[in-house]
């Protein structure tokens, strides 16, 4: 099972975020689950939300304490929340930032946790330029397939077109491709498998 948490604030996406990622996991073949836990429910509260992915009917309900990888949405969360807390030594960290992780004063992360498996995007200004909007989460999960191979890029674009009709739909899918080419050249090709081998892959094993 690969667990993700995601941290960001009320009116930022996060919720949707998790639900899209889910979907693109469905597609897939893998069982998902998505869920939000809010603190108070208003626009630019806290809001963590959960996604579990699995090659197993996923039977836990809990909220995630000690995931696989974290996505912060919002990085004035940084400093003030446990955005990192229980994260798995060989866990993934995506910031929507523009700057460094020594420049987010974060330089510490990079010993605890493996280099590779870090990565800042600056998701808000590629929605700005791509949608016109600045709602990154979808740039986010584009960036997120490509730094974790859980799922494809095309799986998280053809779940963003699926939820967002229209120019919504393809401004949301042009930001998740353009931030996935920034995090791998390959724009998201997962180098190796995903941490489990779903459903759709032991079809094709077996085909």
């Amino acid at each position: 099972m690969f667990e993700t948490r995601i941290h960001g604030r009320g009116g930022q996406g996060v919720v949707t975020s998790a639900e899209l990622l889910s979907v693109a996991a469905f597609r897939e073949g893998h069982e998902a689950q998505a869920f939000p836990s809010f603190g108070s429910e208003r626009t630019g509260a806290p809001v963590i939300s959960f996604c579990r992915i699995s090659d197993r009917v996923i039977r836990t309900r809990e909220p995630i304490s000690d995931p696989d990888a974290v996505i912060i949405v919002d990085p004035t969360l940084l400093h003030h929340v446990d955005v990192f807390g229980g994260l798995k030594a060989d866990g993934f960290v995506l910031i929507n930032s523009s700057h460094s992780f020594d420049e987010m004063r974060l330089g510490d992360l990079c010993a605890r946790f493996r280099p590779e498996h870090m990565c800042t995007v600056a998701a808000t200004e590629l929605a700005r330029e791509h949608l016109g909007r600045p709602l990154p989460n979808a740039a986010l999960l584009g960036a997120f397939a490509a730094l974790t191979g859980i799922v494809t890029v095309e799986s998280v674009a053809a779940a963003i077109r699926e939820r967002f009709a229209g120019e919504v739909g393809a401004g949301n899918v042009r930001a998740a491709e353009a931030a996935a080419r920034l995090v791998s050249p390959s724009g998201g090709e997962a180098t190796e498998g995903p941490p489990f081998s779903g459903k759709a892959a032991q079809e094709e094993a077996h085909a």
